[in-house]
C-alpha cells in the first residue's frame, strides 16, 4: 500500500477557493480549530416557503480576494460554535473547496464576521488533518509551490 507523504504547510498562506470564486486569499493556519472560518461582508438567509437560501459575499473591499460577488447557498448547516475568546455564537456553515499546493480539497467553513481581524480566512483541522504538517518558521508554501 502506498502512502502520500504529508506537505508541508507554514503558518500562513496565500490560497484560491474555487467553488467561491474567490483567488489568491490570505489565510492562516489555525490547528487549534477544528472547522475552518471564512469572513464574509453579509450574509442573508431569504426564505420562500418552506425553503430557505443563504446568500453571502466573501470577505470585504480592504481583503485581496475580494470579488464583491453574492453567492447562493441551497444547502448549509447553523450550529452554535465557541470562538476563541469563549463567547458562544450561531454561525452558519457550508461546503466548498480550498486550494494547496495544485489540488482541491473539499471541507466546511463556517461563516463570521472577521472585520478587524488580522486574518479574514482560518484553515482548522477539519481540512489539515492527514494531509497537512506545520512549520511554524514558514509561510506562503502553497502559494509558492504554486508559482515556481
Amino acid at each position: 500500500m502506498e502512502v502520500k507523504q504529508k506537505k508541508i504547510i507554514g503558518r500562513k498562506d496565500i490560497i484560491s477557493f474555487p467553488s467561491f470564486e474567490l483567488e489568491h486569499v490570505p489565510v492562516k493556519i489555525d490547528s487549534g480549530a477544528y472547522s475552518s472560518s471564512m469572513h464574509c461582508q453579509s450574509i442573508e438567509i431569504i426564505e420562500f416557503g418552506n425553503k430557505a437560501q443563504l446568500r453571502v459575499v466573501f470577505l470585504d473591499k480592504e481583503i485581496k480576494g475580494y470579488t464583491g460577488k453574492e453567492v447562493v447557498f441551497d444547502e448549509f448547516k447553523t450550529k452554535t460554535v465557541k470562538s476563541s475568546n469563549g463567547i458562544a455564537q450561531e454561525r452558519f456553515f457550508v461546503k466548498g473547496t480550498a486550494s494547496l499546493f495544485g489540488e482541491s480539497f473539499e471541507t466546511v467553513f463556517s461563516l463570521t464576521e472577521r472585520t478587524g481581524l488580522r486574518n479574514p480566512i482560518l484553515l482548522g483541522r477539519r481540512l489539515l488533518n492527514k494531509r497537512f504538517l506545520i512549520d511554524t518558521a514558514k509561510t506562503n508554501c502553497s502559494y509558492k509551490y504554486e508559482n515556481k
